[in-house]
């Protein structure tokens, strides 16, 4: 097995002076803790499987030297380049990226932009990853799919390796349904199917993964069950993952020798003083104006803290090429120097700021010194800096003053958690965190430095690869059961070899696709030549076995050789007879429970009633999806009740509830109608629980195939209606040979 990591950049990042290309570690919590993690040992000490990381190198490479990045990023660090225009990068990422997602995921939809031309190079950029990548997969890797940048590509590589097992983490946010909704109808349901390309999706919290599903739903019209997603032809797995940090190479780093004596230089300019400390990228996300106007707060409401506390800001340059972030970065200087001008004097400075990257062995010692971290994102995937500074405390004082808005604070409630929108509530826990007794730090920081020791970023990581490789062991059990390769052919051979053959079909579902209402899925002119030429085979007896009012089948295929059962059982009509009731029985309920029916059709917007002679059927595929199924369950409890002593069954479908006289169903029908004859070959093929009687009835040697994947009693199973008729078409051809040009009489 070969683990192959895609992201949007590699682990290093190559510039050029004078022509030379110029190679250094890439920065970010994605390109370091996924590193760390394949660079690793197992916890056996055995090396990890074989890996690749495929991305983007940072800049537009020269052909001349793709060569040479090419087999630094092969030496160094198990890489292999994408190598992209860098024109077409900047309308990827400044322009959909960052002007289109990362506002909108993080919940500023004002400062979303929404230009097709960005839209189309997203595409571009994901089918050219796709391109590269598919050219260096191999039957038996495993594919870990990173971020916003490349929602469209699972799909993309499932399309040409059907069958391997593609990861996909997202690390920043996903947004409410009523924010993801802002997308425009295409966008959206397209980065959605990109998405359920994988068998595996995760997110840092279940927030994030109920806001996923929703918008599955309202999107695909997927429902979950458990956090599993039952496709067509497979199933996806979404899952929480909260990513960790490398806890010990944080707490080595901070107990150094070398660390200690910065501190000591550090607080001898600062003695007297309490030290909070604030470190993050540039970015409206961060809320660092919000945290500026709070600490302001804090110095109005407290004056006895004048001259006793310092307040070290620290922010890294981050996309300067985005207009935003130019704007805001003179917002914040402006805010810094009123601070300073109206709290500050020649004795004190109350604010110290600091625009520029801070290396790792600067931004350990300031974990280290301050008394308070104060980490107050408006919005955060994650937030990996809160869980640095935990793991940078060896004598486990400190207090961290954490955003609710940040992924972490749903793990580390042992934190001061506060509102990043409210100044009162920076005033308030800066005012708790200064005063807080050295006793309650050391127990609250034992408590999260334990959690995060256990789930660091090497354990993350292999949850997820294990979880990605354990969604292998349904898809290959599901595999199993495919009527493709061996198994089609078998039948084929069967169907050919046989002279007598019954062919049982439902049909919503099975041979045309669901509508949104029933009238309206009606059969097109191949579905009737296909049947036609079925039907018309002398060694053939094929009935349409549906739930559908008999005049309805009457007035659809009445003319075609086929035999009909309607309303699951109650009709039958063979071939070359009128139609007949297979159960003596009244219908005379109807009256009782039609107004039952009707109030949650008028309760249900989009919501339908459908009368037949002896059901009456509430559908509710065009009602709200989220709504629906709550209206559901109360009716199936109301007809519960209410139904108790009447001679009818309740029955739950594909978004219809059904309630019809008891005794019938289509199992029934199909002996009934396959009595009498003496068939070699049996074939029944339908998609919802109505067909699991026809399943359990037919013999064993019949194959039964159920449309979807799902809990069936079928033998084997078929994606859609569109390989339902890919089979059958097969079949045909043999049929048309046998016919010789022979129509059989209705």
């Amino acid at each position: 097995m070969r683990l192959v990591v895609v992201s949007n950049r590699l682990p290093f990042t190559v510039s050029f002076a004078e022509g030379t290309p110029q190679f250094k570690s890439s920065a970010g919590g994605l390109t370091t803790g996924l590193w760390s993690y394949l660079d690793s040992k197992s916890q056996d000490g055995v090396e990890r499987p074989d890996c690749l990381w495929m991305g983007w190198p940072g800049t537009s490479i020269p052909p001349a030297q793709e060569a040479a990045v090419r087999a630094y990023g092969a030496k160094h660090y198990k890489s292999n380049p994408i190598f992209l225009p860098e024109e077409c990068m900047d309308r990827f990422y400044l322009g959909f990226c960052n002007k289109t997602l990362w506002p909108l995921f993080h919940y500023f939809p004002t400062l979303t932009r929404y230009e097709e031309e960005h839209w189309q190079e997203y595409r571009n950029i994901n089918r050219l990853f796709a391109e590269a990548l598919v050219k260096e997969l191999r039957p038996d890797d495993v594919v870990w799919i990173h971020d916003y940048h490349l929602m469209l590509l699972p799909k993309l590589v499932r399309e040409k390796f059907p069958e391997m097992p593609i990861g996909f983490f997202l690390h920043i946010p996903f947004p409410s349904w009523e924010i993801f909704r802002m997308l425009p109808r295409g966008w959206r349901e397209e980065i959605i199917e990109g998405l359920l390309g994988s068998s595996l999706i995760g997110f840092h919290t279940h927030d994030y993964v109920r806001y996923f599903l929703t918008s599955v739903l309202r999107t695909a019209g997927y429902e979950h069950h458990l956090g599993s997603l039952t496709l067509r032809d497979r199933t996806v797995k979404v899952d929480t993952f909260p990513m960790g940090v490398e806890f010990e190479h944080f707490e080595q780093a901070a107990s150094s020798k070398a660390t200690g004596l910065r501190v000591e230089e550090l607080r001898q300019k600062c003695v007297g003083q309490k030290v909070i400390f604030s470190v993050d990228r540039l970015d409206y996300t961060k809320g660092l104006i919000d945290r500026l106007r709070g600490y302001e707060t804090f110095l109005k409401n407290n004056p006895q803290w004048h001259g006793k506390v310092v307040f070290i800001v620290s922010v890294a340059p981050s996309r300067i090429g985005v207009d935003s972030y130019q704007v805001m970065k003179l917002e914040l200087e402006q805010t810094v120097g009123r601070i300073v001008g109206d709290f500050g004097n020649v004795h004190w400075t109350p604010l110290v700021y600091q625009f520029r990257n801070l290396t790792f062995d600067e931004i350990v010692p300031l974990y280290r010194l301050c008394d308070v971290a104060l980490i107050t994102p408006l919005r955060d995937g994650m937030n990996l800096v809160a869980k640095e500074f935990i793991a940078s405390r060896p004598d486990r004082t400190g207090v961290l003053i954490l955003s609710e808005m940040a992924g972490a604070a749903k793990e580390m409630g042992e934190a001061l958690i506060i509102n990043p929108f409210h100044r009162e509530d920076f005033a308030n826990a800066l005012e708790q965190a200064l005063t807080m007794p050295v006793e309650e730090q050391v127990k609250r920081n034992k408590l999260l430095q334990e959690r995060l020791r256990r789930y660091d970023v090497v354990r993350w990581a292999d949850d997820f690869v294990q979880s990605l490789l354990s969604t292998q062991k349904t898809e290959a059990a599901l595999r199993a059961r495919a009527l493709t390769g061996k198994a089609l052919a078998m039948l084929i051979q069967q169907y050919h070899s046989a002279t007598r053959r019954a062919l049982l079909l439902d049909y919503d579902g099975t041979l045309v696709p669901f509508a949104a209402e029933p009238r309206l899925a009606q059969p097109d002119a191949e579905l009737l030549e296909l049947l036609t030429v079925l039907g018309s085979d002398p060694a053939n007896e094929l009935t349409i076995v549906s739930g559908r009012p008999r005049h309805t089948l009457e007035n659809w295929f009445g003319r075609l050789p086929i035999s009909m059962i309607a309303e699951h059982g109650v009709w039958l009509r063979n071939t070359k007879s009128d139609w007949h009731m297979l159960k003596s029985m009244t219908n005379d309920w109807k009256e009782r429970v039609r107004p039952i029916l009707q109030l949650f059709v008028d309760r249900l917007p989009g919501a339908l009633l459908e009368e037949k002679e002896f059901s009456l059927a509430w559908h509710y595929r065009r009602a709200d999806p989220e709504q629906a199924p709550l209206r559901a369950k109360e009716l199936l409890d109301d007809l519960a009740g209410y139904t108790r002593n009447i001679d009818v069954q309740v029955f739950e479908g594909n978004k219809v509830i059904e309630v019809r006289n008891s005794g019938v169903n289509k199992g029934t029908a199909a002996l009934e109608w396959l009595s009498g004859q003496t068939p070699e070959f049996i074939l029944g093929i339908g998609d919802d629980w109505t067909d699991e009687d026809l399943f359990r009835a037919l013999p064993a040697s019949a194959f039964s195939v159920r449309v979807g994947v799902a809990n069936t009693a079928a033998l084997y199973y078929l994606s859609n209606h569109t390989a339902v008729r890919r089979v059958l078409r097969e079949l045909s051809d043999s049929s048309r040979g046998q016919n010789n040009g022979t129509v059989r009489a209705t």
